[in-house]
């Protein structure tokens, strides 16, 4: 029996590119379809995370124009990585297998077809990776690079040069529901859940159309989410420091009594500033990492709901159609 697939594309102020891209994503699909790979009722679903132009009106519209199209709205813009948690829960029960992929066109889109083969043969997972970074500026590339090398440094699970573009089993989605954390960090938490998994390589091109909007702020806040949230490897770091410093410490305290017992003591501007300024400065590093902990647990322990849908396409079609 052939799997039911259904692509997940979170949209956030796409309306110049998703004209575009659509009809891309949707010529793929009946590709696959008529290869055989996949259900004939497999489906496109955008999900709309709030939005400010008019991109949930032309996802509404290509609702309307093809049943292979469908569109969820988030109540208000709730990030990247929700709006693709959004998308995943909602398919988990409706479908065999999500494919996870961003709305701009820069992920090659023919690696889908090996990512079904790989499912076919027995992956529940099935991870999208750059083979290359070419069309990133240095200062991006070098930043990525970096990173990845930190977060597997810290501990953390992860799939060196991989995103949001991958494969994923209902049968995975639905341990993945287990997973309840506030603060999302996707590509770190899937190979968490385990399950028979692959990677399948591809060439990632330009934005088609339309801007970016993943600034360097928004990156460098999912990198500390990203180390945060899997890994305290940061709070064992501080431990380690704490202790050598006390060590240390505890030696020039020894010094200076020896010293004062000789009469060899003199006084030393320079030197005690410097020795304050340096523990005041590791004591203030120490509490801000401290902090964005327990921020977390705060985030957290309040359990609020990482998404809210307030629209369906299908929705409004059932209702059209009573």
């Amino acid at each position: 029996m052939q799997p039911r697939l259904i692509i997940v594309i979170p949209c956030y102020n796409e309306q110049e590119v998703l004209p575009v891209t659509a009809p891309m994503f949707l010529n793929k699909l009946e590709s696959l379809i008529a290869a055989e790979k996949i259900s004939p009722d497999s489906r496109i679903m955008f999900v709309n995370d709030g939005s400010k132009d008019d991109t949930w009106e032309i996802i509404s519209r290509l609702a309307e124009q093809d049943e292979h199209y469908i569109g969820i709205c988030q109540s208000r813009n709730r990030g990247h990585q929700n709006a693709v948690l959004a998308g995943l829960m909602e398919a988990k029960d409706i479908c065999d297998i999500t494919i996870s992929i961003d709305c701009d066109g820069q992920d090659d889109i023919n690696a889908m077809d090996k990512m079904v083969d790989e499912y076919l043969g027995g992956c529940e997972i099935v991870y999208g990776v750059r083979s290359s970074r070419k069309t990133d500026s240095f200062f991006k590339r070098t930043t990525a690079q970096g990173f990845y090398k930190l977060l597997n440094a810290m501990g953390a699970e992860v799939v060196y040069n991989h995103a949001d573009y991958r494969l994923v089993s209902s049968r995975v989605l639905k341990e993945f529901a287990n997973y309840k954390e506030v603060n999302l960090f996707l590509r770190g938490m899937f190979p968490l859940v385990g399950f028979k998994s692959t990677s399948v390589y591809y060439e990632r091109s330009e934005r088609l159309a339309g801007k970016s909007h993943y600034p360097l702020s928004k990156m460098l806040s999912l990198a500390f989410d990203g180390i945060t949230s899997l890994s305290i490897k940061p709070i064992k770091l501080i431990f380690g420091l704490g202790m050598v410093i006390a060590t240390i410490s505890f030696v020039g305290v020894i010094w200076a009594i020896v010293e004062a017992l000789l009469g060899n003591t003199a006084s030393g501007w320079a030197s005690t500033i410097c020795i304050i300024c340096f523990l005041s400065g590791i004591q203030l590093i120490s509490i801000g990492v401290i902090g964005q902990y327990i921020g977390k647990i705060y985030m957290e322990v309040k359990q609020r709901p990482r998404y809210i849908i307030s629209e369906r396409t299908y929705d409004r079609r059932e209702r059209d159609n009573e």
